[in-house]
């Protein structure tokens, strides 16, 4: 097997990495209905392949004050999954939750943070779910952590795996629920080998 350049993808390899997003995306809305029992519809999810650069500025900006929930995947599978979130989504997940009114984010305590980490292992765990049934791997995740700070630092925590394997990282944005409810933003970063794996268990060359 050649070394794996994700900047060489093609376009079948790319249309199983968003059918990966989509079915992700599926799973994710069903878990969230459950958890704040809701019902909420999904929107399409936009599957990208992005620079890990340009992601705060799609978000927002890097100065751009947000949620981020940092989990490890292992197993089969191995790399950084991130769930991130604006103000707004975090405050909507808080309120449905637990009942309170809207704060700013860094007036949230243990409590709210615990909430966020609850919806941000969902939310992924539906992810790799959809991984892992694609692909007939077993792919697990570490214990979340959640963290408050600006989109760039948090999105700094990433870089170093994602240099190994090339300029973009698989993105996926999820909107969650009417009048866009819930903004999540996932960013995957498998390690290298992991991405060949990935596609070979798929029957994809690579």
């Amino acid at each position: 097997m050649s070394e794996f350049d994700l900047n060489q993808m093609n376009d079948l390899q790319f249309d199983v990495l968003k059918e990966i997003g989509n079915i992700g995306a599926g799973n994710a809305t069903t878990a969230l209905s459950q958890m704040m029992n809701m019902k909420i519809d999904m929107g399409v999810p936009n599957v990208a392949l992005v620079p890990l650069s340009e992601i705060a500025g799609i978000i927002g900006s890097e100065e751009m004050i947000i949620v981020g929930i940092l989990l490890g995947m292992q197993d089969d599978i191995e790399g950084t999954i991130m769930f991130l979130l604006n103000e707004k989504s975090a405050n909507t997940i808080v309120k449905q939750l637990m009942g309170q009114e809207e704060k700013s984010l860094q007036e949230f305590g243990e409590m709210e943070m615990s909430a966020l980490c609850e919806i941000g292992n969902i939310i992924t765990g539906a992810y790799l779910s959809a991984l892992s049934s694609l692909t007939n791997m077993t792919i697990s995740a570490t214990v979340p952590a959640a963290t408050i700070d600006m989109a760039g630092a948090i999105l700094s925590v990433p870089a170093i795996e994602y240099s190994k394997i090339g300029d973009k990282v698989l993105f996926i944005e999820t909107q969650l629920g009417e009048d866009n409810l819930l903004d999540g933003y996932i960013v995957m970063v498998p390690e290298v080998e992991s991405y060949a794996k990935i596609l070979t268990s798929l029957g994809i060359e690579v």
